[in-house]
């Protein structure tokens, strides 16, 4: 037999093998946040995200090459956008999601589509972190999942570490009032965070009082108690396009703030924000920088 054919026997011969070897070991059997045990066998490799901020905890731990789908506004980082796309966010494809392939589904449990997939058998296991420390628990949950452990452990490490000195910082300061605005389109009535969101802690770990605390996660202010309130720091939600964000100093109310007259008002991109992943790091810097500049200068 001439030397070439051996050659292709054997390639042939280490294909096949390596075509049949198992994937790495999996966890078995996890819980995710809404309770649901998930058996994983084996390690995916295959893996959808149906929401960005889990696009951007799999990036983080050096997954990207595992993600064969994304939502349509998985923007983050650049490399996710090349990604095949499964639908929008909350109107993701059943059909399109299944014709990835795929051995993971990571959601965040507030799709429709997730009860499909339940019914479809994938396995799915749903992300939804209810305060910061649940953002770092997920992290090492994907860790587990995809035998990244070792990375997952070194970036929540960082993070809390970041977020720990932020703090650490704040803490003896004295705590200026925001009003963290998500949309003033109609600005009689502006949409804020109140507690129980991201924006309501990492405001208070930056330092500062939300004045909206006592309201609902998300809800509609009434602004004549914005006014009465007169917080020291008006910040708005950018995330949009900085064209969509109104001139306050011409809107009945908002211009007899002292936050809009001495100029403190501050756009910040509200990604950073709400999105439970590996950058509410940078949003909490960022903020900390607006709410105490003497303490945080910016870079």
């Amino acid at each position: 037999m001439k030397r070439s054919a051996i050659v292709s026997l054997l390639l042939g011969v280490l294909i096949a093998l390596a075509a049949c070897t198992p994937s790495p070991t999996g966890p078995g059997t996890i819980t995710d946040d809404v309770g649901r045990t998930v058996d994983i066998e084996a390690v995916p490799e295959h893996i959808v995200s149906l929401a960005p901020a889990i696009t951007e905890i799999l990036f983080a731990l050096g997954l990207g090459d595992c993600v064969v789908g994304v939502t349509d506004h998985c923007d983050y980082p650049g490399e996710a956008t090349g990604k095949p796309r499964v639908g929008g966010y909350f109107t993701t494809n059943l059909e399109t999601i299944l014709s990835q392939d795929p051995d993971l589904v990571l959601a965040d449990g507030h799709d429709p589509v997730c009860a499909q997939l339940e019914d479809a058998g994938a396995t799915m296991v749903v992300l939804q972190p209810e305060d910061i420390d649940g953002i770092l628990d997920d992290i090492e949950l994907v860790g587990e999942i995809t035998a990244m452990e070792e990375e997952a452990a070194t970036l929540v490490a960082d993070m809390q570490g970041r977020m720990d000195a932020v703090a650490g910082i704040a803490a003896g300061a004295d705590k200026p009032t925001a009003f963290y605005v998500i949309d003033a389109s109609d600005p009689t009535k502006p949409w804020t965070a109140g507690a129980g969101s991201f924006v309501d802690a990492l405001i208070y770990m930056a330092g500062g009082e939300n004045i909206a605390h006592a309201s609902a996660e998300w809800a509609q202010f009434n602004l004549e108690v914005l006014v009465g309130t007169d917080p020291d720091v008006v910040i708005v939600d950018a995330s949009h396009g900085e064209a969509l964000v109104p001139d306050f100093s011409t809107l009945t109310g908002w211009k007899e703030l002292s936050a809009v007259k001495n100029g403190n008002v501050y756009l910040i991109d509200g990604n950073l924000m709400s999105r439970p992943g590996p950058r509410i790091v940078e949003g909490l810097e960022e903020l900390a920088s607006i709410i105490h500049p003497e303490l945080f200068p910016q870079q």
